[in-house]
């Protein structure tokens, strides 16, 4: 099995640059499955139902979200009903979605959990429990299980990586939008990074203006952020290919920009 993960969609140049290279990349690389990150697709913030459905026509098989899952008012009215998404699955369960769902490929089953981190990040329940509780559920139907943690830290991610490790056929880090160079496949076979990084404007900060985010820093005074609707993007990913018994076998990184252009 073939996985191609891209990182957090980022507003309109996010959703434009996935659907300029999105074909281009399934020809190359042929992947079982596209797995996007869209908690910021919605401009920079959430999900909206067309935005989903406009993603899923484009070739993506299935997103992941995490903490602006409900960013834009409207999810609550789909998200239970949006059969190819998940939203972070150690949110209380009082929250509307699930975190994990595990869906057909050809003759095989994948896993998709989503969970998020703690540190720096909004309260949430333990996510590495909540990892122990639905790899149980998942083990019954597949040894095939992607994580998407989204997490601030690198440490957190790191031990979230570790702890998972022989367990899980990938754990892929998201949410700070930057891509780290440390892919692995480690120990007992499972695909790691810390951060995929993000697809979305290029000559901004994490996908935003980087005027207000400059002021903000000198002034410390709050400043509205604003992603803006053009302008050169980027787009980042990684491609894991799994072994027949959902271990993994090699990650390597996906960087799209005018620096690293697509060939």
């Amino acid at each position: 099995m073939r996985i191609l993960f891209i990182g957090d969609i980022v507003g309109k140049v996010g959703r434009q640059t996935l659907e300029t290279y999105l074909p281009k990349l399934k020809q190359h690389y042929r992947p079982t499955i596209t797995i996007v990150n869209a908690e910021n697709a919605a401009h920079g913030k959430g999900l909206t139902e067309k935005i989903y459905k406009q993603m899923l026509r484009q070739g993506v098989d299935f997103m992941t979200m995490g903490n602006h899952t409900y960013g834009q008012r409207e999810i609550y009215d789909f998200i239970d009903d949006a059969s190819r998404l998940v939203r972070p699955a150690n949110f209380p369960s009082e929250a509307p979605g699930v975190g994990m769902r595990v869906i057909n490929i050809n003759d095989k089953k994948l896993a998709v959990i989503n969970l998020q981190g703690r540190s720096f990040m909004p309260m949430s329940d333990d996510p590495f429990k909540t990892a122990d509780q639905l790899i149980t559920q998942a083990k019954k139907e597949t040894d095939f299980i992607f994580v998407d943690f989204h997490a601030e830290t690198t440490s957190e991610k790191y031990a979230m990586g570790w702890y998972l490790d022989g367990r899980v056929s990938a754990v892929v880090g998201t949410h700070t939008h930057i891509q780290t160079s440390d892919e692995r496949v480690l120990t007992h076979e499972t695909a790691y990074i810390t951060d995929v990084g993000m697809t979305g404007y290029y000559d901004g900060i994490l996908g935003i203006n980087k005027d207000e985010v400059i002021k903000r820093f000198i002034t410390s005074l709050p400043q509205r952020h604003v992603v803006p609707d053009e302008g050169r993007g980027i787009l980042s990913g990684v491609i894991i290919d799994l072994k027949s018994d959902g271990t993994a076998k090699s990650i390597s990184r996906i960087l799209i920009n005018d620096d690293h252009p697509f060939s």
